[in-house]
């Protein structure tokens, strides 16, 4: 898991931008304006987030439309999976746990 995207996913005025992205491909403008934001600040959000690969940049006369790339969160989903097996065989053991509890015919 490249680090680099969790740091910059952590800043949260990153991860809001990435969660208007998730709708569709903005422009500076208009994530400006949905975060009310200043301009220069929405830009080094979003050069962070396009040197961390979680952006793509498109320039389109003058404008610049940005979309979400899918690799990086294909990427974390991995990292995350290798998690996830841990949690479920903790979540089927305090299962099996709480059915006992409520079973009056197990002794404890």
């Amino acid at each position: 898991m490249d680090t680099t995207v969790l740091s910059a996913l952590a800043e949260s005025n990153r991860l809001h931008i990435v969660e208007l992205l998730r709708e569709g491909p903005l422009t500076v403008g208009g994530i400006t304006e949905r975060l009310e934001l200043r301009q220069p600040q929405v830009s080094k959000h979003l050069r962070v987030l396009l040197d961390a690969g979680i952006v793509d940049m498109q320039a389109d006369a003058n404008r610049r439309i940005y979309r979400l790339r899918p690799e990086p969160f294909q990427e974390m989903d991995e990292w995350l999976d290798s998690y996830r097996h841990i949690w479920n065989e903790r979540f089927d053991r305090l299962d099996s746990y709480l059915q006992d509890l409520m079973n009056p015919k197990t002794k404890h």
